[in-house]
């Protein structure tokens, strides 16, 4: 029998904190800076999202969050509270990572959870939108992580998968013509790359194509899942003079 699949770690928070009060409670600050009653979680919650609420209450509840996660400056149960009241500024942005780069959620989510409390943890006091902030920051690390992440990926062995020797002399190139869809929209141009194939990994998907007697007419890539052609990718051998 299979087993469930594994709950995220946002949906693992969600269901620690739903019935959760940590001490000492959120408070909210007036322009009188008057301390009012202690402020419950959920409706803390909201109140940080609500952007028909006075800016300087959602800062002032934002600065708070960042003070409950530096340690031992709040009790053991607010470190996970915090990231709670986060995860709506960070659900959109882990879909879109965990679908664009076909990443595992557990990890994006864990990833985007690192990002988030290093940006509260150095949020500077005067800042005057701490939510817009830490979000941005967050996402914009967690995404450009990701990204790096996939141009680092190690890929499989051409030469194993196929069977077929694809060894390229040194002194040969492999030149790439990049073509734009003439349906998008403002100015293109071809773009051509010419580089030594022992150098780009990438380039063995042509020796593989002339090993197999197939260069002249793998003239494209096409992507056969979701989405539209964006450019048409050729490529030829060529050889260096002298």
């Amino acid at each position: 029998m299979a087993l469930p699949p594994h709950p995220g770690i946002f949906t693992v928070v969600e269901r620690h904190c739903a019935e959760s009060e940590p001490t000492p409670a959120l408070r909210l600050y007036g322009d009188s800076e008057e301390v009012c009653e202690p402020l419950p979680l959920a409706r803390a919650r909201q109140l940080l999202y609500d952007r028909s609420v006075q800016p300087e209450v959602r800062a002032g509840l934002w600065h708070q969050m960042a003070e409950r996660v530096q340690a031992g400056a709040a009790g053991p149960a607010w470190p996970e509270a915090v990231v709670w009241l986060g995860l709506q500024g960070l659900r959109r942005t882990a879909y879109k990572i965990t679908w664009q780069f076909r990443a595992e959620r557990g990890d994006v989510e864990s990833e985007l959870i690192t990002c988030y409390l290093e940006a509260l943890a150095g949020l500077p006091a005067d800042d005057p939108d701490p939510g817009g902030t830490v979000l941005r920051s967050a996402c914009s690390r967690g995404y450009d992580r990701w990204r790096r992440t996939r141009l680092e990926r190690a890929v499989g062995d051409v030469e194993g998968v196929s069977g077929v020797p694809t060894a390229v002399a040194a002194a040969d190139c492999w030149q790439a013509d990049y073509d734009p869809s003439l349906r998008r929209p403002g100015l293109s141009a071809t773009m051509r790359l010419t580089v030594p194939a022992h150098r780009i990994e990438g380039v063995r998907l042509g020796a593989l194509a002339q090993a197999w007697g197939t260069a002249d007419t793998a003239m494209s890539v096409e992507f056969s899942g979701r989405g539209r052609q964006v450019a048409r990718v050729s490529l030829r051998r060529v050889r260096r003079s002298g």
